[in-house]
């Protein structure tokens, strides 16, 4: 692609669009320098161009490149409006708005998918058969999306549920999750050859009673096929944390702590409100029994470790500043976060050094297979989350490890995510909604050993008690919602919001 892109240029200089592809290419490809001179070039020669302006920013933030943040902040607040059109998932991690966040979504969805649905040859299927359910994704594979949905796929109830994948994603046909979820439906479908009509057609051929978005406006999305309507309903669930505003989206799931009332009306789809958490889990994760200590993973053996492990793009210099002063105020403590990119790394030794602390305090955990990344979390102390967008599959990995989360509390749905898992797990001691709150219980829960321990013991009895890892209990009420949607649809009633219990 970008071979293509770079002749495109050659015989018109002037197309910025594929300026900006060739940028977007360079960073799929990990030269993340490049990429960004592109977009800029891009913008020069386009400062309108909505979309190259708002993929700079996404790319700044997974540099941790904050040079012009306070500048940078003017230009999202015009990303998606003004006739500036936007990317919705590259701005939740640069501003807390739901309201915003669902007219960005709702222009996007009305510019770009203006597709006639395919009508139905046949209605939805009779009271007779089981309940036909198809999820659509690029990333069934090793993926965080699919460590949370295994559980569920393998849990469903096959006396009243007919299980179909699509799968549109590529190049993951060894990978042992996929051979796993290939095991655990009853019709796998490789859709990754066709457009997004013959997708949505094969859908119909199917007879999908309710087709399930597990990507939304993710990377390697395919919404076109769910604008095509690929089902009489739609789903839109747990891979785009945020509404897509787009009237071929029938239903979200949420939980109260998610969305509470005041920010209903943000949301386009109606709701199937879970009883507990609207996240899936895996409770049949297995930990690595491999003996880890501090040292063999970079880490001082004694002092107090503060862990993000959150992807870079979520770190701005808001939680950033306060991580430094705590680690001004606990001495020995360092803080241990993810190996994301160099230039990510560099900035933050920067950031760190700017700031007075050594940036030999920065610990940068290397990947490793997940049974043992979930073990190496027993040796941090606490867990920090990020604010605009909060820990997701992340802070289920440190819960189900043992590792306490503190999270803050916002507005959209991605900043929300924390409080709903902790409150789920019977945490809510963990659940700020300040900076300052958020902060002085960093500092608390570090300075009082006692204090940590005591939640820790706590984290330890609910872990396998409360709602939030009771994966055969989620899926029952996953169908229960699945159930309802559909007895409307049957009944020939609008959809309506599902409150489950």
């Amino acid at each position: 692609a970008k071979d293509c892109f770079h002749r495109a240029l050659e015989i018109n200089p002037d197309f910025v669009e594929a300026l900006s592809n060739l940028a977007g290419s360079y960073k799929d490809l990990g030269n993340y320098e490049k990429a960004l001179m592109h977009y800029k070039e891009a913008i020069r020669n386009k400062p309108d161009f909505g979309e190259a302006l708002a993929m700079k920013q996404h790319l700044e933030a997974l540099m941790c490149d904050w040079s012009d943040y306070e500048e940078s902040l003017d230009v999202i607040s015009s990303l998606g409006f003004s006739g500036l059109e936007a990317d919705p998932f590259a701005i939740l991690t640069l501003e807390d708005s739901p309201g915003r966040h669902r007219l960005r979504a709702s222009r996007y969805a009305s510019n770009k998918y203006q597709y006639l649905p395919l009508q139905f040859d046949v209605g939805l299927g009779s009271s007779s058969r089981r309940l036909r359910v198809g999820y659509f994704s690029p990333d069934f594979h090793d993926h965080p999306v699919m460590h949370l949905l295994i559980g569920i796929f393998e849990r469903h109830d096959r006396d009243d549920f007919e299980i179909y994948a699509y799968s549109y994603g590529r190049g993951k046909d060894d990978d042992d999750m996929r051979r796993r979820i290939i095991g655990s439906v009853d019709h796998f479908r490789d859709i990754s050859e066709m457009d997004d009509s013959d997708a949505a057609n094969l859908s119909h051929r199917d007879g999908i009673d309710i087709a399930v978005d597990l990507a939304g406006y993710t990377k390697n999305n395919r919404t076109g096929i769910f604008a095509y309507r690929a089902a009489p309903i739609q789903v839109n669930y747990l891979g785009y944390p945020g509404t897509m505003g787009a009237d071929f989206m029938d239903y979200i799931v949420i939980d109260k702590v998610l969305v509470p009332d005041e920010y209903r009306e943000h949301y386009s789809e109606k709701v199937i409100y879970m009883p507990n958490c609207y996240m899936a889990t895996d409770n049949l994760r297995a930990i690595s029994d491999r003996v880890m200590t501090r040292s063999s993973m970079g880490l001082p053996e004694h002092g107090f470790v503060f862990c993000v492990f959150n992807n870079s793009y979520k770190i701005s210099p808001r939680e950033f500043g306060i991580w430094m002063r705590l680690l001004q105020r606990i001495e020995h403590s360092v803080l241990w976060l993810r190996r994301a990119n160099k230039w990510c790394e560099e900035n933050l030794y920067r950031e760190a050094q700017a700031r007075g602390i050594d940036s030999s305090r920065l610990i940068f955990a290397d990947r490793i297979p997940l049974t043992e990344h979930l073990a190496q979390h027993r040796l941090a102390d606490l867990f920090l989350d990020t604010f605009t967008y909060n820990a997701h599959s992340t802070a289920i990995d440190a819960l189900w490890s043992g590792l306490p989360v503190l999270t803050r509390m916002g507005a959209g749905f991605a900043a929300r995510v924390g409080g709903s898992l902790l409150h789920s797990l019977g945490l809510s001691e963990l659940v700020t909604t300040t900076d300052e709150d958020y902060e002085a219980l960093a500092l608390s829960l570090a300075s009082d050993p006692d204090r940590l321990s005591v939640i820790r013991e706590k984290l330890a009895d609910n872990r396998l008690t409360a709602p939030l890892f009771d994966t055969i209990q989620f899926t029952r009420h996953l169908e229960a919602g699945y159930r309802e949607i559909h007895g409307r649809y049957v009944d020939g009633f609008e959809p309506d919001d599902i409150w489950l219990t």
